[in-house]
């Protein structure tokens, strides 16, 4: 390319990164450091950040490694978690709706666990899914640090288009009153029509679907609000420790099959 091409083009590549300044702060954080920390610990993120709450929180307490966790991607590395502002929202619903079982699709560290069993009624029961064996085994030994046994959050290793429709036979999940969509958006209209197609909604039911806005699940919201099932309601939010960068859940209430 000559210089006077490459010139043409500079001032649009200056718009570019002033614009999306904050998505390329983001992709920084998340791809090259990461990866470059990864190489030079042999750990990964996950990993990194289960030392730090063994060593900085209190076992027993899960308030206080959530808070540990916050503090570690806040402060060390920025950790892809949903974060202190959604976990309010999801820990207000789960305390609002009393769900008798909850089903969460997209386990990663444990932090939305570790919100949603923190707010669940005396007696209930978290079903939580992860198709990665090595942040599986992280989630598990935070779930029981903090003090949750298998008969209030069992986690269950596999892909959710797998592990769904085994839920009644093999893991006696009849039904789930609430349901969090935390794993890749765009496995959140699959897994929902699977939920349905096994009969594992029941009327009233609460689905929340997190990302719906970065990376976004369009076709996702499109069906919800097209297919006459759901009534929706969107929290809007941000991604944590990148405020500039707009993200939103999705609260879902399942009127019936119809």
């Amino acid at each position: 390319m000559s210089p006077a091409i490459a010139l043409a083009f500079l001032p649009l590549v200056v718009t570019l990164l002033v614009r999306y300044r904050h998505h390329f702060r983001l992709l920084v954080h998340t791809v090259l450091l990461r990866s470059f920390r990864d190489c030079l610990s042999g750990l990964r993120i996950e990993e990194r950040a289960f030392s730090y709450v063994l060593t900085h929180a209190l076992p027993g307490d899960p308030g206080h490694i959530l808070t540990t966790l916050d503090h570690w991607s806040s402060c060390c590395e920025y950790l892809s978690h949903m974060g202190p502002v959604k976990g309010q929202i999801l820990m207000r619903l789960v305390e609002e709706k009393a769900p008798a079982c909850v089903l969460e699709l997209g386990t990663y560290c444990g932090y939305s666990t570790l919100l949603i069993a923190r707010a669940l009624p005396p007696g209930s029961r978290l079903l939580t899914v992860e198709r990665d064996p090595r942040t599986a085994a992280v989630a598990e030994k935070l779930i029981r640090l903090a003090g949750f046994d298998e008969q209030t959050v069992e986690l269950i290793v596999g892909s959710s288009e797998e592990v769904i429709p085994r839920l009644r036979a093999q893991y006696q999940l009849n039904r789930a009153d609430l349901v969090l969509l935390a794993h890749r958006p765009r496995y959140y209209l699959r897994d929902l029509q699977l939920l349905e197609a096994h009969a594992l909604l029941p009327k009233g039911a609460t689905v929340l679907a997190d990302h719906v806005l970065f990376p976004g699940a369009p076709r996702f919201l499109q069906y919800t609000k097209s297919c006459g099932r759901y009534r929706c309601r969107l929290h809007h939010s941000s991604l944590p420790d990148f405020p500039a960068i707009k993200d939103g859940i999705a609260q879902l209430t399942y009127a019936g099959p119809g």
